[in-house]
C-alpha cells in the first residue's frame, strides 16, 4: 500500500475512532473546528461606558452591531438584520468588519472580502444611516466588485476615501458622487496601498491618511517597475499550466521606489515629501499627520534598517526635518505604538536605546519624545530584566503609563502601570500567570480582557482599571472548554534550560498520558528560531497546539525551546543576536539545550529524537539535522527557506544585510550549503503556491540532496500557498502526514 493511502485511510479510522470516543483526538477532529474559540467582536469602544460589537441574531445566520453599556451589561441593537437588507441586490449584507463615521450618525460596512496576501483587505463597502432611514449603499460606483480597499471617513464624517485598482478616490457619503484623486495606478504604481514585500515585512497595508480637518489626504505611492517577477505554476486550473507572476524583490535585488504624498481631498496637484536617499534604497513604513494639520510624521530607515529617523514633512512644501533618530550596530526596528501626547507637543514612544543613557544592557524603555526643540526624551518606565512590549495606555493628568511587559518569564505578557521608578506595579493578577491583552477604554477605566495560558483557553471579560476589578465575563469558551476537557492529555510543563555557554532558554514540554519517567520515550522538538515569533508562550495557541496533542496520545513527548534571537522580551541583545548568523546561533543554542536536557532527563530516548518546524522553523529543522547530523534521527520541514538569498529584501537584509555587500553571510547561514551532511530521515512539505517561500526552495534542496546521494521523502501542496490550509482537507492531510512520517521513523511509545 503506498504512503498516501495509508494516510488517507489512518485519518478516516481516526475519525470513526474519535466520534466513539471524545478522548482521543486525530487529524480530522483537529482541523474541524470543533475546538475553534468562540467568536466576540470585533468590539469598539464608543466611549468611556459603551461599546459595540457583533453578535449572531439567535436563530439565524446573520450578525447584528449591538451595544453594551459596559457594567451593567445592558444590550441594545444598533443596526438590526432588518437595516442590513440591501434591496438593489436582494440581500442582507453581512458584516464582516465596520467602522462608524466621526459624529456617529452612519455606519460603514465591509464585507464580501478577498483575500490579498495574507489578508482579506479587498471587498465591497456599503454605508447606512444609524437611524435606519435608509437602506445600506453600495461604494465604489462603477467600480468592479469587490475591489474596494481601506474605505475610511473623513473627519466630518461627510465623505470616504478608499482605494480601488491602485488609485485614490473620495465619495460623498449622501449622494455617492466621486472624486479620482489619482489616475496613474496601474500594476506597477501602487497610490494608497503597497506591494507583496512592504505589505509581509512591514506589516503595511492601508496606504492613506485623512487630515486633521479633511481637506487633504497623505498617501503612500509605490513604483513596482524593475522589481523582479517571480512565477509560480497553476496546474489546477487548466489542462495546460497558468502561470502566476508575483512580483518579489529577492535580497540584494531591485526594490519598489517609495515616497509620500499630500493631496487636496477635492482633487489636484501632489506635493511630495523630500525625504532622503534613493527611494530604491530607502523605506518609509510609517506615516502619521501632525494633529496641528502642517506636517507629516514619517518613519525612514536606510536599505540596511540600521539607522531609524522620525522626520517633520511641512505639507505644503514637502520640506523635511530631523525630529529623532536612532542607530544600531545590528538594526532598528519600525515603532508600532507610535501615538501623540499633549495635542502634538510629543509624542511616545519605545525604543532599545533612546532611554538607555550609560546603561550596561539596553531593555526596551517607553517615554516621550518632543516633536519641536530638538526632539528631548523623556523616560517614563524603569523595567530591568525585561522588555516593555507596548505602550497600552496613558493618562496624561497623572502621567501613568499603562505598559504590557513580562510576567516574570518572559514565556508571559500582562499589564504594568509605571510612570517613576517608585510607582512601577502589577496590574494583572498575580494568581493569574499567562497571557493578558487589554483593550482599554478612552477614559482608561474600563478594558475588555482577553486571558488565557498554556492549556486553558481564553476567557474573556470586562475588567475596571487599575483595580483589575472583574465587572462582568463577556465569554467563557464554556463549549471549547468542554471539547478540550474531555480529551485524554498528560501533564505540560515551562522549563529553562542552561546552555553550555551560560545562555538561559525557555522551554516548554508536553508528556502523554501515562508518562512513566523510568523508561525512554521518543521526543519530537517544535522549532521556529527566527526573530519572527516565539513558540514558547504561555498562551493558548490552537495553531500546532492540538496536533502536539495528538502526538502525544500516539506516545510521544513534545518539547519546545526558544533560543537567542526569538522576540520574546529578554533585552536588544538577545532579541538581535543572531544578526547576520541567522541558522548558526540558534541551530548552535539548540544543539546544546538538547545536550542539557538530556543530561538532566533519563527517560529522553537520544536514538529516538525528533524535530520539526514551519517557515524559519522549516529552516531551522534543516539546520539542525546538517550541521547537527547526529542528533535527530529525523525531521519534518514544512515551507522551508533553504538559501536566505531566496528570501526577500526587506526581512532578510535586516538580519544578515546585503548579499551584493556580504556574502559569505549568505552562504554561512544557508542550509542547503549543508545538505550533504544529512543523515537523519527527511520528510520536506511545501506548497507549490507559496508566494512567501516559494516552492524554488525545497527544489533547490531537492537537487542538492539528489547530488550528495541522499535520500530523502517530499510532499508537494499543489496550489496551497504559504500556510497550506486552501482547499478541502488540506490541513488534516498536511498533520496526517506529518504524523505518519513521525511512525514509521521513530518508533512511538516508551521503552
Amino acid at each position: 500500500m503506498n504512503v498516501a493511502a495509508t494516510v488517507s485511510l489512518s485519518l478516516f479510522a481516526g475519525s470513526l475512532l474519535a466520534q466513539q470516543d471524545p478522548a482521543l483526538l486525530d487529524a480530522a477532529r483537529i482541523t474541524s473546528g470543533e475546538f475553534r474559540t468562540d467568536r466576540f467582536g470585533p468590539a469598539r469602544w464608543l466611549d468611556g461606558r459603551h461599546y459595540a460589537t457583533l453578535e449572531q441574531k439567535q436563530g439565524a445566520d446573520t450578525f447584528e452591531l449591538v451595544r453594551y453599556e459596559a457594567v451593567s451589561g445592558e444590550r441594545d441593537v444598533l443596526v438590526s438584520a432588518a437595516m442590513l437588507w440591501a434591496p438593489a441586490e436582494g440581500r442582507a449584507i453581512r458584516i464582516e468588519d465596520y467602522s462608524f463615521s466621526p459624529g456617529g450618525d452612519w455606519l460603514m460596512v465591509f464585507t464580501d472580502s478577498e483575500r490579498v496576501w495574507r489578508e482579506n483587505t479587498r471587498g465591497e463597502f456599503y454605508v447606512l444611516p444609524l437611524d435606519g432611514s435608509k437602506a445600506p449603499r453600495r461604494l465604489g460606483g462603477s467600480q468592479p466588485k469587490s475591489s474596494l480597499q481601506f474605505a475610511k471617513f473623513s473627519p466630518d464624517g461627510s465623505r470616504v476615501g478608499y482605494v480601488s485598482e491602485n488609485d485614490l478616490f473620495v465619495e460623498q457619503v449622501v449622494g455617492g458622487s466621486q472624486t479620482q484623486l489619482t489616475d496613474d495606478g496601474s500594476e506597477t504604481v501602487i497610490n494608497g496601498t503597497f506591494d507583496w514585500v512592504y505589505e509581509e515585512e512591514f506589516d503595511c497595508r492601508d496606504g492613506f491618511r485623512w487630515s486633521p480637518d479633511g481637506k487633504h489626504v497623505a498617501f503612500w505611492q509605490l513604483d513596482c517597475s524593475g522589481v523582479g517577477e517571480f512565477y509560480m505554476v497553476d496546474n489546477l486550473s487548466d489542462r495546460y499550466a497558468r502561470i502566476v507572476p508575483v512580483q518579489y524583490p529577492k535580497a540584494g535585488t531591485t526594490n519598489s521606489s517609495c515616497r509620500v504624498g499630500v493631496i487636496p481631498a477635492d482633487g489636484g496637484e501632489t506635493v511630495w515629501m523630500k525625504t532622503p536617499g534613493d527611494p530604491r534604497e530607502t523605506y518609509v513604513p510609517r506615516m502619521e499627520w501632525h494633529p496641528g494639520g502642517a506636517e507629516l510624521m514619517v518613519q525612514w530607515l536606510p536599505r540596511q534598517q540600521n539607522h531609524l529617523v522620525v522626520y517633520g514633512c511641512d505639507v505644503k512644501s514637502g520640506a523635511v526635518r530631523k525630529v529623532h533618530e536612532e542607530r544600531d550596530a545590528a538594526y532598528v526596528d519600525v515603532r508600532e505604538d507610535f501615538r501623540w501626547s499633549q495635542d502634538g507637543e510629543s509624542f511616545f514612544w519605545t525604543s532599545d536605546v533612546a532611554f538607555q543613557g550609560d546603561a550596561e544592557e539596553a531593555w526596551r524603555q517607553a517615554g516621550t519624545v518632543a516633536w519641536r526643540n530638538g526632539g528631548v526624551v523623556k523616560q517614563l518606565t524603569w523595567t530591568q530584566g525585561y522588555d516593555v512590549i507596548a505602550v497600552e495606555h496613558v493618562d496624561l493628568e497623572s502621567g501613568a503609563v499603562l505598559v504590557s511587559g513580562a510576567d516574570g518569564k518572559a514565556t508571559g505578557k500582562c499589564l504594568f502601570v509605571d510612570g517613576a521608578a517608585e510607582d512601577r506595579r502589577r496590574v494583572s493578577p498575580e494568581a493569574a500567570r499567562g497571557w493578558h491583552d487589554y483593550q482599554i477604554s478612552a477614559d482608561g477605566s474600563l478594558a475588555i480582557h482577553p486571558f488565557s495560558s498554556f492549556d486553558d483557553p481564553p476567557v474573556i471579560d470586562l475588567v475596571r482599571l487599575p483595580s483589575h476589578e472583574r465587572v462582568r465575563v463577556l465569554v467563557d469558551n464554556q463549549r471549547l472548554r468542554a471539547s478540550y476537557d474531555a480529551v485524554q492529555r498528560g501533564e505540560s510543563e515551562f522549563f529553562e534550560v542552561t546552555t553550555a555557554d551560560g545562555h538561559a532558554l525557555d522551554g516548554w514540554v508536553m508528556y502523554p498520558a501515562g508518562f512513566d519517567p523510568n523508561k525512554q520515550w521518543p521526543v519530537l522538538f517544535h522549532v521556529y528560531g527566527e526573530p519572527w515569533g516565539q513558540t514558547v508562550k504561555n498562551t493558548w495557541s490552537l495553531g500546532h497546539h492540538l496536533f502536539h496533542r495528538w502526538i502525544c496520545q500516539q506516545g510521544y513527548v513534545v518539547m519546545s525551546v526558544d533560543a537567542r534571537g526569538t522576540p520574546a522580551p529578554k533585552g536588544r541583545d538577545w532579541r538581535k543576536a543572531l544578526y547576520q548568523n541567522i541558522g548558526v546561533i540558534s541551530s548552535h543554542d539548540w544543539s546544546q539545550a538538547v545536550d542539557a536536557l538530556l543530561g538532566r532527563h533519563d527517560w529522553m530516548d537520544r536514538e529516538r529524537l525528533a524535530i520539526w518546524g514551519w517557515s524559519g522553523g522549516g529552516a531551522m529543522t534543516l539546520n539542525m539535522l546538517f550541521r547537527y547530523p547526529e542528533r535527530f534521527a529525523a525531521g519534518m520541514s514544512v515551507a522551508p527557506v533553504t538559501h536566505i538569498s531566496l528570501y526577500d529584501t526587506i526581512y532578510q537584509e535586516r538580519y544578515c544585510g546585503d548579499p551584493r555587500e556580504v556574502p559569505e553571510v549568505y552562504e554561512r547561514c544557508s542550509p542547503v550549503n549543508f545538505a550533504h551532511q544529512l543523515q537523519g530521515d527527511l520528510l520536506l512539505v511545501h506548497g507549490t503556491a507559496d508566494d512567501n517561500v516559494h516552492f524554488q526552495n525545497s527544489e533547490r534542496l531537492f537537487d542538492a540532496l539528489v547530488e550528495h546521494g541522499k535520500l530523502f521523502e517530499y510532499l508537494a501542496y499543489p496550489n496551497r500557498a504559504h500556510s497550506i490550509y486552501e482547499r478541502t482537507g488540506t490541513r488534516a492531510h498536511l498533520y496526517g502526514s506529518l504524523a505518519d512520517f513521525l511512525r514509521r521513523r521513530v518508533v512511538a511509545g516508551a521503552r
